[in-house]
């Protein structure tokens, strides 16, 4: 009898120690992700909510903040691209000093000068003078200019997007693509991960059987990139022979051709498509160029650990027309302050009106402040908003978020 309350007891001290060390393991690692949340999270109302979360969920809450919660792309991106300042092509780009920003503007932007001088100080590119900016509308206009830059390339491509479609148009991209690579051009695809799994097949097979050379931006069944599945990249970048470079909203799909797409043999006659999308590119030339080449180079070296370098990827900049450009970057491995600060400060400065044309309005406080600010010193502002959005929650989200800028007297146009 005695033996089998010793035994009883063992057992007992057993169960009660293995929870006191799942409790000590919870609570560990609750203490450890909850100070990295402390600690890092810029955004105090972030920070506060992983707490909680954390906190609440035993275990799970700490894992699930160890896998989403920490932006390891940036860290990443940090240590590959030590040493690949001496190779920035800004270095030797015809900047814009301050002092000299006057002399560029007409008497009546003059006021655009402090927001120079604020981007000067968060942005680590400079102001270029010597741009030339067309806007490109709908897929109409951008796609036939993008192909074209294409097929009169002669040295290299650069070729970035997020969602690249298997349909007329993807396929028409991928041709393009195809013949550069046969006439001995350099190039180079980009493509995000996610973003190639929205039409099925995708096209990944086209790019291999032209012989185009590509990458995924962070595939997700990679064990590391799965502690990053929430991270990708939305940017949409062409650059050809590093002096005609194009940039804007548009990915690559149908869609956003509102008379239909015919571009190249076989496609058949232009239909309009289904569920058509407007949006605007822009058809970039002069030293700014180089700027746009700098980020696919950045993210190109971060997914593959090729560098890309030279005359050929970054030829001597030459001036092509009287605007004054900069590239500001923003994604998951920049600072989303940077960008954060140069549309303050655009508000800070407006005069006369802001227009702002967004599929997905869903400003945070700060942002919310300055429109109301801008709106309440006589600065009409006008936002611009699908009347159907892509995604009815995000659409949902936006509206109840309306009242805090129509009551302040910005208008919203949908």
């Amino acid at each position: 009898m005695i033996g089998d309350l010793w035994a009883a007891s063992a057992g007992d001290l057993a169960h009660h120690a293995g929870k006191l060390a799942l409790l000590g393991l919870d609570l560990l690692l609750a203490g450890v992700a909850s100070g990295h949340a402390i600690l890092y999270k810029r955004d105090s109302r972030s920070a506060i909510a992983w707490v909680g979360f954390i906190w609440l969920v035993p275990l799970g809450g700490a894992a699930l903040y160890f896998i989403l919660g920490i932006n390891r792309i940036r860290r990443q991106a940090v240590l590959l691209r030590r040493g690949l300042e001496r190779y920035r092509a800004h270095a030797a780009l015809p900047a814009c000093p301050p002092d000299e920003l006057p002399h560029h503007l007409p008497g009546h932007t003059g006021h655009l000068n402090m927001l120079a001088r604020v981007v000067n100080g968060v942005v680590a590119r400079p102001l270029l003078p010597g741009n030339r900016i067309e806007p490109l509308l709908d897929g109409d206009e951008a796609y036939p200019a993008m192909l074209e830059a294409i097929r009169q390339a002669r040295r290299t491509v650069a070729f970035y997007t997020y969602i690249f479609d298997r349909d007329a148009a993807g396929l028409a991209f991928a041709r393009a693509l195809g013949e550069a690579t046969r006439r001995g051009v350099e190039v180079r695809v980009l493509i995000d991960a996610a973003g190639t799994r929205y039409s099925w097949p995708t096209i990944l097979r086209a790019l291999r059987r032209e012989g185009v050379r590509f990458a995924r931006f962070l595939p997700s069944l990679a064990l590391w990139h799965l502690m990053a599945v929430n991270l990708r990249t939305h940017r949409k970048i062409l650059v050809a022979d590093g002096r005609l470079g194009f940039t804007g909203g548009m990915n690559i799909r149908a869609g956003h051709c509102l008379k239909g797409f015919g571009g190249g043999a076989g496609d058949g006659p232009a239909r309009p498509p289904r569920h058509p999308v407007r949006d605007i590119h822009f058809r970039v030339r002069g030293p700014v160029v180089a700027q746009l080449q700098e980020v696919f180079v950045d993210d190109w070296l971060f997914t593959t650990g090729e560098l890309l370098r030279g005359e050929d990827w970054f030829p001597h900049p030459e001036p092509a027309g009287p605007v004054l450009a900069r590239g500001v970057p923003d994604g998951p491995d920049e600072d989303f302050e940077k960008l954060r600060w140069t549309l303050l400060g655009a508000l800070a400065i407006a005069r006369y009106a802001v227009r702002i044309v967004t599929p997905y309005f869903l400003p945070d406080p700060a942002l919310i402040s300055a429109l109301n600010v801008a709106a309440k010193r006589g600065v009409r502002v006008d936002i611009i908003l699908p009347a159907k959005n892509n995604l009815p929650f995000v659409g949902w989200a936006s509206r109840a978020m309306w009242w805090q800028v129509l009551e302040h007297g910005c208008h919203i146009w949908l």
